[in-house]
Order: structure tokens, then sequence, then C-alpha cells
């Protein structure tokens, strides 16, 4: 109308739009600030003081060396003197021959125990799915000890019931140890993964089943053509995290080298970079094992999920 004012709803609009942007701005970052703190201060500081350990050495100075110590820059010399080192290298190779025989293994059986209790309708499910995660809230070294008991000749049941049955066996020999850590490894963590698989199933329309079975599938063939390939992720998953604990063994061995000679200092990369820094006090040594421990496993991870997406990419076009 002629001589209406013109109104103030315009230019208070964007006002009131900055102003909830704000105010949504500083509420995600009061939410994101106690979680990066925590990342800084538990992931990004010892990762870059480790680094930084990792380029230096010790010199002493004085007779005999007792007239001081100071670090000095040693750029990659301790990568060099670790990459050198016959024992580390041969922890690596341990512990990958060991994670081609065990991460399947053990998704295997993890995935078989899943398939079973998602298809089983009688009573006590809880209680095996209970049962079969129990044996992962039992700490990693109290899991070693009691299987330890469990190896020794002379004190193991199992041991004696093989012998009185004429199999002579030694679960703690060279040839065998690392296999005995796989089966407490296996043992350990089978639980863990079987119950991220159930959660990936149970996540899974039931509609899918029914279809299948309308069109006349049994339960294997629903279970290998239907579910197996929707929990691919959790399998995936499960894979990852099970390649980076291959190579974090540490306290079985450490806990099972009194109990058997064919653990040495140098069993696993963990274990070798432990004996470097608490018992030939070679801090910076240490440090650049782990950095290349580090490396190591963010390698696999990443190069195990690029073959796994290129091989699903594949599976999707055809």
């Amino acid at each position: 109308m002629p001589g209406a004012r013109p109104g103030r709803a315009g230019p208070t609009r964007p006002r009131r739009r900055s102003r909830t942007r704000s105010r949504e701005a500083r509420t995600a970052a009061a939410f994101l600030l106690p979680f990066c703190a925590l990342f800084l201060l538990c992931f990004v500081v010892p990762i870059g003081y480790a680094v930084q350990q990792s380029l230096l050495r010790t010199v002493r100075t004085g007779p005999l060396g007792f007239g001081g110590s100071h670090d000095v820059f040693a750029g990659l010399g301790n990568y060099a003197h670790a990459l050198r080192d016959g024992s580390f290298l041969a922890g690596f190779g341990r512990v990958l021959l060991f994670g081609v025989v065990q991460v399947p293994l053990m998704l295997a059986l993890a995935a078989g125990l899943a398939l079973l209790l998602d298809s089983a309708s009688a009573r006590g499910i809880g209680f095996f799915r209970t049962a079969y995660f129990l044996p992962y809230g039992v700490p990693g070294v109290i899991a070693s000890i009691l299987w330890g008991f469990l190896y020794v000749p002379g004190i193991s049941p199992i041991v004696q019931i093989l012998h009185s049955a004429g199999w002579q066996v030694d679960f703690l020999s060279r040839s065998t140890v690392l296999w005995s850590i796989a089966n407490i490894v296996t043992w350990q963590f089978t639980g863990y993964n079987m119950l991220v698989l159930i959660a990936q199933l149970k996540a899974v329309p039931a509609e899918l089943y029914e279809a299948a079975r309308l069109d006349g599938a049994n339960a294997a063939r629903i279970a290998w053509h239907i579910k197996l390939p929707l929990i691919r992720p959790a399998l995936v998953l499960t894979a990852v995290f099970s390649i980076i604990g291959t190579l974090q063994l540490f306290s079985e061995p450490l806990v099972l080298r009194p109990l058997s000679p064919a653990i040495d200092s140098g069993y696993t990369p963990n274990l070798h970079a432990y004996n470097e820094a608490f018992s030939a006090n070679d801090y910076h040594v240490a440090a650049a094992e782990a950095v290349l421990l580090a490396l190591v496993a963010c390698a696999l991870s990443f190069g195990f999920l690029s073959l796994v997406g290129r091989r699903g990419g594949d599976g999707a076009l055809r």
C-alpha cells in the first residue's frame, strides 16, 4: 500500500539464521573439544614423541662413559640399526606367518559360531553366547598363565592324557610354541569377533530370509548367499583389528618365555622393542622399532582394505 513502511522482517531473518548457525557451531565445538583434547594427548603427542626419540641417540662422555650423557641428532641411524637386526626382522616374519594362519582360522570360527547362534531357536542361546564371549573378559596375561599350566609337561593334564595315549607332544618346543600362542589368541578373541558378527546379523531384515525360504532356499544356502555377503563389512572390520593385534603380539610370548627356551628376547617385534628399551636401555632404538611397527601395521591394514574394496567393486560390477 502507498505510504506503508517497509517491513523489517527481511534483514532480521538473516541475522537469526547467522545466530542459529553460530550457536550450533559453538555447541558442536563444545562436544568435539573433549575428543580432540584426548585424541591430541593420547594419540598425536605420544606418536610425535616416539618419532622425536627415534631420531636421537645417546652420547656418553668421560672415562668409561661416567662423565655424563646427552642426546644428539642421529637421523635415520636408529632405523638402519633396527633394520639390520636379524632378531627384529625374524620377529616380523614370525608374526606375519602367525597372522596368515591364525587370523583366517579365528574369523572362520567366529563366523561359524555367529551363524549357528543366529540360526538356532532353542532356549539357552544367551548362555552359549555369553560362554563363547567369556574368554575375552580374561586379561591376556592371565590367559597366558592359565594356558601355560596346560602346556608344561608334568603339570598339564592334556599332555599327560596324550602321553598315555602314545603321543609324545611338547607344546613349548621351537616348532610348536608359535601355534600354542595362536591357540591362546584364538581362544581369547573368537568370542569377541563372534559378537561383532552377530550384531551385524541382527541388523539384517528378516524379510530377506522369508523371501529366500519362499524361493526354496534351505538354511545352508541362506547362510552362504545372504548372511555371509551381508556381514562382509563386519568381517572386514574384525580382520583389520586382527591384523593390527597380530603385529602387537606381546603379552603371550612374554609370559610363556620362562617356560619355553624357544622364545627369545626378539620373538616378536613388540617384545624386541620392549627388551631394547628396558633391558638394553636403548630407548631411541626401541622408539625407532615402535615407529617401524606402526608403519607396517598401517601399510598392511590399508593394503588389506584397498584389496577388499577393489574386489568388492569388481563383484558389484559383475
